[in-house]
């Protein structure tokens, strides 16, 4: 497979995952276009953060094929993982910073990981990614624990994008966060997207994400995917679907995404 941009840059076909006697995903298929961010939601138990546990290597399903960039992740040698896997960044839920370094040391572990490079030039890569989510100039020298829920979530991040990725994985990335953190951290996603040509894969459950920042929305149900645009899932008859985007909470979020939409721009909301 080449890198048109025509073509999926993620591409799955027939996965089973299976944990014990509980089959989560069985013969799911997706495809993921360069340059859109797309959003995963499911109900509890569907296999959201197992799907891209699964799509970057940290589980090995029963059946099926996983390719990224055109290679299939799941039969590649150590050495072939190690060339494509530098090509993502990904970011867990709450961060999953080592609490034991600063967030400049945090962003440094994959230079250090792939790269040999001298320590002033990590120091300042790590300074750019700093600023590249939007933290303050002395974030660098603090520790998670010193650090807002919403500040982690951005040093973790800053961390994702280290090595200048062209695949952000975000595993709930709002989760826990205030109304107004939250979308301040949706504004950055689709500020990086813009900016950096990212493809974004991100698990979420959050309706507000969904309508402000991404392309498509990928839903799992029935241990499958029904994907499409917000418009073409809004007039989707499946119950859950049905549920999830057209309950009270959908309905809210509808309606603030059309306010924001008529609503002059303001200046961006600092880093909680």
């Amino acid at each position: 497979m080449s890198d048109n941009l025509a073509e999926p840059v993620i591409r799955v076909r027939g996965l089973v995952n299976r944990f014990g006697s509980e089959t989560v995903h069985d013969g799911l298929d997706l495809d993921v276009i360069r340059g859109e961010v797309i959003g995963i939601v499911g109900g509890s138990g569907s296999g959201k953060s197992v799907l891209l546990r699964t799509i970057v290597g940290l589980n090995r399903p029963v059946e099926g094929i996983v390719e990224v960039f055109g290679r299939d992740v799941l039969r590649m040698s150590g050495s072939q993982r190690r060339q494509i896997e530098n090509r993502w960044g990904v970011l867990f839920q709450d961060g999953a910073l080592f609490s034991s370094l600063t967030v400049a040391q945090n962003i440094e572990v994959p230079l250090k990981e792939y790269y040999d490079m001298p320590l002033r030039l990590m120091d300042e890569i790590s300074a750019v990614k700093v600023g590249m989510v939007g933290l303050p100039e002395d974030a660098g020298e603090k520790y998670p624990a010193q650090l807002s829920g919403g500040m982690r979530k951005r040093a973790g991040l800053a961390r994702a994008l280290a090595l200048d990725p062209e695949i952000v994985f975000l595993d709930e990335p709002t989760a826990g966060l205030d109304p107004i953190a939250a979308g301040a951290f949706d504004e950055l996603i689709r500020d990086l997207k813009a900016s950096l040509g990212l493809t974004v894969f991100m698990v979420t459950h959050d309706l507000d994400t969904l309508f402000a920042v991404c392309d498509r929305v990928a839903v799992l149900v029935d241990k499958k995917v029904r994907i499409g645009t917000l418009d073409q899932l809004l007039k989707d008859n499946h119950p859950w679907i049905h549920s999830y985007f057209h309950g009270p909470r959908g309905r809210v979020a509808r309606l603030s995404q059309a306010g924001a939409v008529t609503r002059p721009e303001t200046s961006s909301v600092a880093p909680a």
